[in-house]
């Protein structure tokens, strides 16, 4: 068993400082952020030399443990375990299809691993052109989507390094679950691939790829089934650019391909009408404008009520989607924001969600324009 050593002051005095310099917490209404006074040069946001190689850029599944402030490469016999006292980066690579950058905290982790965690996720962010929808997960609140990266499942450990301060998918392979649940404000989310998800009172997306299977429960309302052709239509146009086929789908008329993935089906759970009354209230969401044009940094509300204008998203500001109440915080980088906006993404995040007195366990999600999520999309009007 590891246990955490001392760490030495001067490295969480630089943390600490760079910090405080770069990303001082701002409230949850327009207000500003000093602009930092200075930046120490022993820090900057491009990647060491050697920390970061030509390999990132290979399509696959990497994982790195955070060691000392560095980014320690693991073998792949040890991918899947994960110590809680430490921090990862989890990259899955996909090529042409995009990328996904993880950051998993462990929940006895330290302040200056997770400082450092998000540092070298920057880097690597940066060295990838900005182009990976970045994540991150708190232990034992990992989504379905990291979790499937794991085709032997994952891992807890006790212990960790000393501090210094979906199942792999091939390059045509997609297998997803959404739950589409709720009567006034609907949303999707992604669940764990299994019959164990489904009941009789929602709707579900199974997306396969170039098949798009929109299941309707027994019991589903109107509103749910109708957004779920909604849904599966902006999957097929958005992510498929038009070629996936949507093959619909009654409760006990479950098509081959649908059954060949999840199994024969069980006896599925019933539902009641109190279960969308709380998914409507979960599902509520509201919209932030975050700039630093004036020369400090300034977070203003745009809207407070979803679904939401697509021409809100300007391409040289970045923004909060805040959807805190079903657990999760998306941050949209706009192509034409400044390097400051982009490097800050993670730390407006944090600075939200303590503002707004979130547990820890919420889930963020950085977005660059043009690699929205269908979760993320959902929020707008007519995205297409």
């Amino acid at each position: 068993m590891y246990t955490h050593a001392g760490t030495e002051g001067r490295n969480v005095c630089v943390f600490e400082t760079y910090f405080s310099l770069h990303f001082s917490p701002f409230s949850a209404q327009t207000c500003s952020v000093p602009p930092p006074t200075h930046a120490p040069s022993m820090l900057p946001f491009m990647a060491a030399p050697g920390q970061f190689g030509a390999e990132v850029r290979e399509e696959g599944l990497k994982v790195w443990r955070v060691e000392k402030m560095k980014a320690v490469l693991l073998d792949p016999s040890e991918v899947g375990a994960f110590y809680n006292g430490d921090s990862y980066l989890v990259l899955e690579n996909r090529g042409q299809l995009g990328a996904d950058l993880h950051m998993w905290i462990g929940e006895q982790s330290s302040r200056d691993e997770q400082v450092a965690c998000a540092m070298l996720a920057t880097q690597l962010d940066n060295f990838l052109s900005g182009d990976p929808v970045q994540h991150r997960h708190v232990q034992g609140y990992e989504t379905p989507e990291f979790m499937a990266l794991f085709p032997r499942g994952v891992s807890y450990k006790t212990g960790g390094v000393d501090s210094g301060f979906r199942r792999t998918q091939g390059s045509g392979t997609v297998q997803r679950l959404y739950q589409i649940k709720g009567k006034r404000n609907i949303r999707a989310r992604e669940v764990e691939l299994s019959w164990s998800s489904f009941n009789k009172g929602d709707c579900f997306i199974l997306d396969l790829g170039e098949i798009i299977v929109s299941w309707i429960g027994s019991q589903a309302n109107m509103f749910e089934k109708q957004k779920v052709r909604e849904i599966a239509s902006l999957i097929r146009d958005t992510e498929r650019h038009g070629k996936a086929k949507i093959v619909d789908s009654n409760e006990g008329e479950e098509p081959e391909e649908m059954l060949k993935v999840l199994g024969k089906m069980p006896q599925l759970a019933e539902s009641t009408p109190e279960e969308d009354s709380k998914a409507d209230a979960s599902n509520s969401a509201s919209f932030y404008k975050v700039s630093d044009a004036t020369g400090s940094m300034t977070m203003t509300k745009v809207s407070e009520k979803s679904p939401f204008a697509k021409d809100l998203l300007v391409r040289d500001d970045c923004f909060i989607l805040d959807n805190g109440a079903n657990g999760k915080i998306f941050v949209w980088k706009g192509k034409g924001a400044n390097a400051e906006e982009k490097q800050s993404a993670l730390k407006m995040a944090d600075n939200f969600i303590e503002q707004m007195k979130y547990p820890r366990k919420t889930q963020v999600e950085i977005l660059p324009q043009g690699k929205e999520t269908i979760i993320f999309k959902q929020f707008f009007k007519n995205w297409n």
